[in-house]
């Protein structure tokens, strides 16, 4: 395998155990102010080699999700906070996370989520989550309907790029792209196989599914549940180390959206309120925008609706 092959393989593993430790933090797996199970539970867990995962503990640590001291172990600092308009009946009133309300998502007849996104990665994880699920018999939907839209031109975006404007890097932002690019076909190339193989084996009667590319540079993040409830977030730029190749980290100004605080609307009967109309709007928004301003992304995995 060659030195360029090892890069992409060992990049890959890393996106994959940092995806999967941002949604646990994010959903409360693991609290702010505890700590992260340690170096040699975590590669044990995933697989890994040390230096896979003291490379993911460097960049969960820029983005601000952990802090590590000598000695002590990695503690949580945050979580992903969901603040609601509109709480449905029975729901708590404090803060709650994407895990849950996806799950609850999961329980009905029919499940029908519009997503705008930049990488889907949050989604990823929580929907091979509810794979599971039906696997083991404890939800049973009818129906799953999924539209994905994502930018269309990565290397046009505003971000990710080196940070130190006064000392520009063209082949350092061409790898900070490259690396975006690769974290949202790693997703989407797996919620391709978790939908097609929950199709394939019968275990939903119905499965539909499309990924779009639309030219527009994401500044919020954007899930439209069973056209009842909108989950709307920005994604806050920031400047954080990125780990680029092995021992490579540069400094970077990017986007955050798992971690940002999420608002929370509901339909809930009342044609004129407040979560009613963003909802509306929302859902407005996001049909227009499917129609009239994407194109199929078959490099992404995209396929027409498949049942």
């Amino acid at each position: 395998m060659t030195v360029r092959r090892k890069d992409e393989a060992r990049g890959r593993e890393s996106r994959r155990v940092a995806a999967e430790l941002r949604v646990r933090m994010a959903d409360g797996g693991y609290p702010p102010d505890t700590l992260l199970p340690s170096q040699h539970e975590l590669a044990t867990e995933f697989g890994v080699s040390r230096d896979t995962v003291q490379r993911v503990l460097r960049e969960l640590r820029g983005e601000g999700w952990i802090e590590t001291r000598q000695g002590q172990g990695s503690r949580v600092l945050r979580n992903q906070r969901i603040q609601s308009s509109t709480p449905r009946a029975g729901r708590p009133r404090h803060p709650m996370t994407l895990g849950p309300l996806i799950g609850e998502a999961f329980e009905q007849s029919e499940v029908v989520l519009d997503v705008y996104t930049l990488t889907a990665e949050s989604l990823d994880t929580h929907l091979r989550a509810q794979s599971e699920r039906i696997r083991l018999g404890l939800i049973s939907p009818h129906r799953i309907a999924l539209r994905i839209m994502l930018p269309s031109a990565v290397d046009a975006l505003p971000y990710p790029k080196k940070a130190d404007a006064g000392n520009p890097d063209p082949d350092v932002d061409a790898r900070l792209r490259a690396r975006l690019r690769g974290i949202a076909e790693d997703h989407m190339a797996s919620l391709h196989k978790v939908l097609a193989e929950l199709r394939a084996e019968k275990l939903v009667p119905m499965v539909e599914y499309e990924f779009r590319h639309t030219p527009l540079t994401p500044t919020f993040k954007l899930y439209v549940i069973n056209r009842a409830e909108v989950l709307h977030g920005p994604y806050v730029p920031l400047v954080r180390p990125v780990v680029l190749g092995e021992g490579e980290e540069v400094e970077a100004v990017d986007v955050l959206g798992l971690g940002a605080t999420l608002t929370h609307h509901v339909r809930d009967g009342r044609p004129d309120s407040p979560g009613a109309t963003f909802v509306e709007s929302m859902t407005a928004w996001f049909e227009a925008t499917w129609t009239l301003l994407t194109d199929q992304a078959p490099g992404l995995g995209g396929r027409s609706a498949v049942r």
